[in-house]
């Protein structure tokens, strides 16, 4: 998102008044919103400038899903004091985003809807601060709604906060209530709405100035990696004490690296706004910038080389969720992709999990595959998306949860899910989790909505999403985080439906579509290429059907072939990325390409599948 800044080289000040402040939240709950309307008041743009709404979610992903997904960096100067703010993502699946980033803050501040109250993101962010032991500030946003509470969701958190272990400082937290989006705060209830003065005001009273001595000898810790084609490898992380100088002779240490690497400090920036201005030096306390160090990986460590202290590695909780990637051997390979091969897919992989801690790669039986870990559904759907943006075509297996071994019991992860649903849907929400093996934590309804709150197999999650919009007429919202590793919680029902598969190659014709359409719903339109074992439909029988969907209307002496005029066919079936992840079943795979998506059976003959079977 940050652009680099080629101006004239500035020093940092002698006397560094900072203050370092990770914003964590919910998802929608207004951390990007908050962020936009700090950057107005205190006038990091000029006034004829223009400044896009959610300007700090610059991703094209993040705009088009409405969430952030990247942790990022910024400054604002107010009063003279620099005030270095990191927005982390909402979303469970990008956790790993939000327990890095929080190891550069001194305080977080928690923001919460005024109607909605602690959801289940809020516990999770929330426990990782509390857990580095950082001071919070609650802000209570969107107090404008018609049906905000802010009182009892003040009570809400406190309570949160009790559960959640907190110690007695950390329960005697500062509170403002606000609107991020029309960029007012107050400190009290019933005050009169201005700007954002009152909570500018309270962040610089209560967060706490960085604890670091800028003449002892320098540790740096990258947190973050980026790249540019200028400039190669960028790490950005904290400055936890010393100074960081430009053209400085330093050790590349971690401590499970073997022996430290001499390396050179050839760029160094600061963030000011949202750009990354070069500068010649960077203060303890402060966030810096690395860049053109090609070795510098998360969590290692610059230190002088007479002072090798690597600060303790970065730990992060592990992947519940694996979906192996392999070339696409379908008949339509190569017609849409521009990188084709195993081995150019296999390096923008690990190009992903070099950036992304929360990424893991295990090689498979295959050598033309690769098994991918991360958090969810979401989290492996995001770097999907973006492959085959960037041009990238391979095929993805279904998602599998990943077991462990404790205390000699294989184990897999449950999950904690959160659900709200219109009160009318809620039994059919509690029937359907019960069948996926869900235990009911919790019931609560506030006016027309009913929360629910389940421990579930994280498998029982898979699809879940999809199926409780259809149960709920679209209305329910569903969140959960990584709960713990329990014994196997038993069988879980299949997809419901069976698929209908092409038996042939070639275009779909509406006069097969229409003449088979009593056997389920189609997600290929007349004219549309098939090829053998390409999933064309839903069934609604039991048992995969396979079928002549390029059948042509014969010319007779009782009709004519030719156009499908008298053809009145509904519009396919379209699954979004997700919904087609969750549709998989073991024998089934993905065929991703920059133009298409298609689901097809991993084996494409139907007599060998029979046989199989």
């Amino acid at each position: 998102m940050s652009t680099l800044s080629s101006g004239p080289l500035r020093t940092a000040s002698t006397a560094l008044d900072v203050r370092n402040l990770a914003i964590v939240a919910h998802v929608d709950h207004g951390k990007t919103t908050l962020v936009d309307a700090m950057f107005k008041f205190a006038g990091t743009f000029r006034e004829n400038q223009h400044m896009p709404e959610r300007v700090m979610d610059s991703d094209a992903q993040e705009r088009e899903r409405g969430i952030t997904i990247l942790a990022k960096n910024t400054s604002i100067n107010y009063k003279g004091v620099r005030i270095n703010i990191v927005d982390t993502p909402g979303h469970a699946d990008f956790g790993g985003q939000v327990e890095r980033t929080l190891s550069m803050a001194d305080a977080v501040l928690l923001l919460v809807d005024s109607f909605e109250g602690p959801m289940p993101q809020t516990r999770f962010v929330l426990r990782k601060a509390l857990e580095r032991g950082l001071k919070a500030l609650v802000m209570i946003n969107k107090i404008d709604r018609p049906d905000a509470r802010p009182t009892e969701v003040l009570n809400e958190v406190f309570d949160l906060f009790v559960e959640l272990g907190a110690s007695d400082d950390q329960l005697d937290f500062p509170v403002c209530y606000g609107s991020g989006r029309d960029g007012w705060a107050v400190q009290e209830l019933g005050q009169r709405a201005q700007d954002l003065a009152p909570f500018f005001e309270l962040l610089l009273r209560t967060v706490p100035g960085p604890n670091a001595d800028p003449n002892a000898p320098l540790q740096f810790q990258a947190v973050t990696i980026d790249h540019d084609d200028f400039v190669g490898r960028i790490g950005v992380g904290r400055v936890a004490r010393g100074t960081l100088r430009l053209g400085a002779r330093l050790m590349l240490c971690h401590p499970d690296r073997p022996k430290p690497l001499s390396v050179a400090v050839k760029t160094l920036y600061r963030y000011e706004g949202l750009v990354r201005a070069a500068v010649d030096s960077v203060q303890g306390g402060d966030i810096a910038v690395v860049a053109g160090i090609d070795e510098l990986s998360i969590g290692d460590t610059l230190c002088p080389a007479e002072h090798i202290d690597p600060l303790p590695a970065i730990t992060l909780d592990e992947p519940t969720l694996s979906m192996v990637f392999q070339v696409n051997d379908s008949p339509f390979s190569g017609r849409e992709g521009k990188f084709v091969t195993s081995r150019q897919v296999q390096t923008r992989l690990e190009k992903a999990a070099l950036r992304d801690a929360a990424l893991h790669l295990r090689p498979t039986e295959r050598t033309d595959s690769l098994e991918v870990l991360g958090r969810g559904v979401m989290h492996l759907g995001v770097l999907i998306e973006n492959m085959r943006r960037e041009g990238y075509e391979f095929a993805v297996a279904k998602p599998q949860v990943i077991l462990k071994e404790v205390d000699g019991e294989i184990c897999e992860p449950f999950e904690r899910a959160t659900i709200e649903v219109p009160t009318v849907h809620a039994g059919r929400v509690i029937e359907f989790l019960g069948r996926r093996r869900g235990e009911m934590l919790e019931m609560e309804t506030t006016g027309e909505m009913t929360r629910l709150e389940f421990s579930v197999p994280a498998r029982g999650l898979i699809g879940a999403r999809t199926a409780l919009l259809s149960l709920s007429q679209g209305e329910a919202i569903l969140g959960h985080l990584f709960e713990g590793w329990k014994p196997d919680g038993g069988a879980i029902p299949r997809r419901v439906g069976a698929v209908l598969v092409a038996d042939r190659a070639g275009p779909a014709t509406g006069y097969a579509l229409d003449s088979l359409s009593d056997r389920g719903d189609w997600f290929v339109a007349p004219g549309d290429e098939v090829y053998q074992g390409m999933i064309v439909g839903v069934s609604n029988k039991q048992g995969d059907l396979d079928l002549n969907v390029c059948r042509p209307k014969k010319l007779t002496n009782m009709r004519a072939a030719g156009k499908d005029d008298g053809v009145q066919l509904p519009p396919p079936l379209q699954l979004s990325l997700e919904e087609s992840l969750e549709f998989l079943e073991d024998d089934e795979l993905l065929e991703v390409t920059p133009q298409s998506m298609r689901m097809r059976k991993k084996e494409l003959d139907a007599g060998r599948r029979k046989k199989q079977r």
